[in-house]
């Protein structure tokens, strides 16, 4: 939702609550659930441990929203951004790589949450914890979670707990680990409690139950299990992602002697995720977490979200990535599904691209005449006989080749073909945007886009982008890589060149902030 939609929506408010405190607001729940009380009419304090990655999420120059920096374990630094406010989520976990005992971290916490609570008068908490119950077989890791909500209920201020299993949705530890474990590993040696079920919950679903708390005073101070539609084991979450994803069907195999910490360590190995959160979460894969009663379903009511369509929503991103503007505003908040600014970097998944500019005392209109006459009887303007091969190879394994060139020579019209492309987009001295119709073990795109500059110059952008299908889309972008770098490169070079102006700088390899 653009920010001038949020800005001119009515209130939806019907409590009394003047300002929402929300600690953890740069966490991946909570970078979330601050734009959905926006929505419902809602002031914000946004609070993290870094205002820089606070600045990063695109609600932060929201009108009705403060950010502040915060430190969880200093009791006057907390009581600062507490004051003022009526009522608070307390989304803190210390599950960081940093910090070798997590437990022991978060009891601290939450201990300092109950006293400062107190002293504001805070009029509610609301805390979201871990599903699970105290049992010798339940993780460390859950046991925590278990704790912190103990602790902040023991304390004067009401306190909400809800309870979930994996969260599913972009950014999610527990659903990258998975994200990445399945694409790729087309065999898997796994742990035996690959088997245990467990009730996942869709990101969507989790924030209506935290933002609908506010205003059902029934929930006050009350304990509920959330989950969604399904109880599944986590070999049957692997083969809906490998299903919605388009991979081939996994093949897992189950032994007894994979313990957590040498699953941690194995999902470190294949994943980017650190063994320090891969172990207390891997360990939590091994309890049964299910929900025990459903009262919240009756209290709060809404339609809970299968997992196939949780993950479907959540994997609608990389495509929407492949074609992407450029010039995309950072203002539009993206569904609570995908990836937001300032999310660590492993979340979302992976797309390759490799990302050229060159910049050209030339006009729009003189920079797009290149691209206007591109493919077909012109060529590639660089290393035409590997394209050709390429065009070869692709109709040997049954793909469509080189075709016929262009349908239009002279025009570039949606929906046309050029070569073994299919022009997606087309916006006259501005973008052209190609999508790949040749065999691939994944989705390609090859994006042209035209930016104008206020020295006269213009900067023409060349993206190749790239989503590998399984290991053999990883395996593919890195053998290719070495002649991506040469192709590219000359392609837009010769471009640069039959625009006939002076070029000032380029082509040169686009660094994003990410890398």
């Amino acid at each position: 939702m653009k920010k001038e939609d949020q800005k001119n929506k009515k209130s939806k408010m019907d409590s009394n609550y003047s300002k929402v405190l929300v600690l953890g607001a740069s966490g991946y729940v909570g970078a979330r659930l601050v734009p959905e009380l926006l929505n419902s009419g809602y002031s914000v304090r946004a609070c993290g441990r870094s205002i820089e990655k606070l600045k990063k999420r695109p609600w932060s120059d929201e009108r009705k929203v403060e950010l502040a920096e915060f430190d969880i374990f200093d009791e006057n630094s907390l009581l600062n951004v507490t004051q003022g406010c009526e009522v608070a989520y307390y989304l803190i976990h210390s599950m960081d790589p940093g910090k070798e005992d997590y437990a022991e971290a978060d009891r601290t916490a939450a201990q300092n949450m109950v006293k400062v609570a107190e002293h504001c008068g805070l009029k509610r908490l609301i805390y979201l914890g871990g599903l699970g119950e105290k049992d010798i077989k339940t993780s460390k890791h859950l046991l925590s979670r278990i704790e912190v909500g103990e602790i902040l209920q023991s304390g004067k201020v009401p306190t909400t707990v809800l309870r979930a299993a994996m969260i599913i949705g972009a950014g999610s530890a527990s659903f990258e680990i998975l994200r990445y474990l399945v694409e790729r590993l087309p065999i898997m040696i796994t742990p035996k409690w690959v088997r245990i079920k467990s009730q996942p919950i869709g990101i969507r679903n989790v924030l209506y139950y935290l933002v609908k708390c506010l205003n059902a005073e029934s929930t006050t101070g009350n304990t509920y299990d959330i989950g969604g539609s399904e109880i599944l084991s986590y070999q049957q979450l692997i083969e809906i992602y490998a299903s919605q994803a388009g991979l081939s069907k996994r093949r897992i195999l189950p032994v007894p002697v994979l313990t957590p910490r040498l699953s941690s360590y194995w999902i470190h190995l294949v994943t980017p995720i650190n063994a320090a959160i891969a172990k207390p979460l891997a360990q939590g894969l091994s309890t049964k977490v299910v929900c025990l009663e459903n009262r919240i379903r009756v209290e709060i009511p809404q339609d809970l979200m299968d997992c196939k369509t949780a993950i479907k929503l959540a994997l609608d991103e990389r495509q929407h990535d492949l074609i992407k503007d450029i010039d995309e505003h950072t203002d539009v908040i993206p569904p609570p599904e995908w990836t937001y600014p300032g999310d660590d970097t492993w979340a979302g998944g992976k797309v390759f691209q490799d990302h050229r500019v060159v910049r050209i005392k030339a006009t729009p209109q003189e920079a797009w005449q290149p691209l206007l006459n591109i493919g077909g009887k012109n060529g590639w303007y660089y290393a035409d006989l590997l394209w050709k091969l390429r065009g070869l190879i692709d109709r040997l394994v049954g793909g469509v080749g080189m075709r016929q060139g262009r349908t239009d020579l002279y025009n570039l019209i949606q929906g046309d073909i050029v070569d073994f492309w299919r022009i997606k987009e087309v916006k006259n001295y501005k973008r052209l945007l190609l999508k790949a119709e040749m065999k691939l073990p994944g989705s390609a795109t090859l994006d042209f886009t035209i930016l104008s500059k206020k020295d006269e110059t213009v900067e023409i952008h060349q993206i190749a982008r790239f989503i590998p299908r399984g290991l053999g889309g990883i395996l593919y972008w890195y053998s290719v890589y070495p002649l991506h770098h040469l192709i590219f490169n000359g392609m837009l070079a010769r471009i640069a060149n039959l625009v006939g102006k002076p070029v000032i700088d380029g082509p040169v390899e686009y660094i994003h902030e990410s890398q």
